[in-house]
């Protein structure tokens, strides 16, 4: 049935629809949520569709799934209207929309997420959190067109990440994010706060050769001093720096300062050079948060 289906099935599903309706036609990106979701769910659950898509004040929250009152049918998704950045909405939009594809018919009232569900994609929220991101992600960026903006090999600008963030309507960190999951090399994004780092996430291939940031269950790691991060004003430094050894890591890398799409935290890009010999660590040692929940909540 259905509605067993996992994230990763549902995302495929719609978009194997969108493709074969728009081709490479302009209107293919970004996905238009609104229309889609209305849509889409009237054929598919005509007796429990969404009617209604809109922004309205949530106080506390980025989105959140409603059932219609008891004089209607159906559901609504409803955005906050303070959010500023336009890829921001529509990443909300798309997560409230797996909701009401995963859970509904578990949370019959509905559920409100606040803004830090839709930004960690991690274990540090509920489950059905990280499977409404999981849903939105793949529906919005797909992984084989997002392989065609950006070769797996490639090492992206800052220009480059951007311009498939405003191809799919998405924030930066969204699509930065998006990008880790597929790339071929040694990289690391790591967000920070005050000079402190919050939470980073890298590539598999930089997990694997033990580049990687452990922020859970240990004390606040400050950021380097000599780093973009430190900067009084990082994201007006755009420019990529080339730090040495024990810099970031114990190793060189590149650094790129990222935008934060009018969150309250500066993004850097840290991208390495090819490991010499491959690191063995216990999985335990080497996996964040992020890397223990997905491989906890995997579905095949």
């Amino acid at each position: 049935m259905t509605k067993s289906w996992s994230p990763q099935r549902w995302a495929n599903s719609i978009t194997t629809m969108l493709n074969a309706v728009y081709g490479d036609a302009p209107e293919r990106f970004p996905v238009n949520i609104p229309q889609l979701a209305k849509e889409y769910s009237k054929q598919r659950f005509p007796d429990d569709p969404i009617t209604l898509v809109k922004g309205a004040s949530l106080p506390g929250f980025d989105g959140a799934l409603y059932r219609a009152p008891s004089a209607k049918k159906g559901w609504g998704i409803v955005y906050s209207d303070a959010i500023r950045s336009p890829g921001r909405v529509n990443f909300t939009l798309g997560h409230e929309f797996g909701h009401y594809l995963l859970h509904r018919l578990a949370y019959p009232d509905g559920m409100e997420c606040g803004d830090q569900d839709m930004v960690r994609w991690d274990s540090e929220y509920a489950q059905i959190e990280q499977q409404a991101n999981e849903f939105a992600v793949g529906l919005l960026m797909p992984l084989d067109d997002f392989r065609r903006q950006i070769d797996p090999k490639a090492k992206p600008t800052l220009d480059e990440i951007g311009a498939c963030a405003a191809r799919y309507d998405v924030s930066l960190i969204a699509a930065t994010l998006r990008w880790l999951q597929f790339t071929e090399r040694r990289s690391v994004l790591v967000v920070s706060r005050d000079g402190f780092i919050l939470w980073a996430r890298s590539s598999d291939r930089a997990l694997k050769t033990g580049a990687y940031f452990k922020t859970v269950g240990r004390p606040p790691i400050a950021v380097p001093s000599l780093s973009l991060a430190a900067r009084s004003d990082p994201l007006n430094s755009k420019g990529a720096i080339e730090h040495g050894a024990d810099v970031w890591l114990a190793e060189p890398c590149e650094e790129i300062a990222l935008v934060s799409d009018h969150y309250d935290f500066t993004i850097s890009l840290l991208h390495l050079g090819r490991a010499e010999k491959r690191t063995w660590m216990d999985e335990d040692e080497v996996e964040d948060s992020f890397d223990l929940m997905r491989r906890k909540l995997r579905i095949e």
